[in-house]
């Protein structure tokens, strides 16, 4: 039987690099997306954006998921598990979407999307999944983040708060699950770094650990640069 793996995250590059090395390892896999829902961006059905790929697009099987909802979670995992038969390893990867704005002048609208969307989700999913695998004695979680989420120097009055304050609350997230899992039935490792325009080289990265099965030592964090050193 195939493993069973649900990945989930932000419509971006980076998730779908992860999709294309994920095709090259099951039959097929759940995905789970978070739509661009801050104003301007536009919304709707996933779009890869990574140039169309057969493998991936038959290996993939979406799953709907309204980030801001405990109960969509609950039904995503659930929806996943019955899709596959079994859940084995998720992969989240946050990768919001960067917006410079100063601060005086962001959206009341976009902040209820930061908030619901890309803050509440995690935590909801994270909630479901790791609720799920400490009942079953057993599942594996991946959690990917960039380093940072910043726009602009620290002297800048124009930063992107809102993928700022995305990847912090994740990163937040990522190192409790991490501390917590030494003491969990289930196993957990988490990946950051990369830089904009180098995402196939962090997710080669991440795969090459995932593959090497000496390297998953429970609650670590691997952080990856372009000179391909791990911490």
């Amino acid at each position: 039987m195939t493993k069973g793996v649900l990945v989930a995250g932000n419509d971006s590059t980076l998730l779908s690099a992860v999709e294309v090395e994920v095709a090259k390892r099951v039959e097929y896999y759940a995905l789970a997306t978070i739509p661009k829902r801050f104003s301007g961006m536009g919304s709707g059905p996933y779009v890869t954006a990574m140039p169309s790929n057969a493998a991936v697009e038959k290996a993939r099987i979406p799953i709907d998921w309204n980030p801001g909802s405990p109960v969509s979670a609950r039904t995503l995992v659930l929806s996943a598990g019955n899709r596959l038969g079994k859940i084995d390893e998720a992969i989240l990867v946050c990768s919001p979407p960067s917006i410079s704005c100063a601060v005086a002048d962001l959206k009341p609208l976009d902040i209820e999307v930061l908030t619901n969307d890309h803050i509440k989700s995690w935590l909801f999913l994270a909630k479901e999944l790791t609720a799920g695998f400490k009942s079953k004695g057993q599942g594996t979680l991946f959690l990917v983040f960039p380093e940072t989420g910043a726009a602009g120097g620290k002297n800048s009055t124009v930063a992107d708060v809102l993928g700022s304050s995305a990847v912090a609350s994740f990163r937040s997230l990522a190192n409790w699950v991490l501390a917590a899992a030494s003491d969990e039935s289930y196993f957990a490792q988490g990946f950051t770094g990369g830089e904009a325009g180098d995402e196939a080289g962090f997710v080669s990265f991440i795969f090459k650990q995932l593959d090497d099965t000496r390297r998953r030592a429970n609650g670590k964090l691997h952080k990856y640069g372009r000179t391909g050193f791990f911490k």
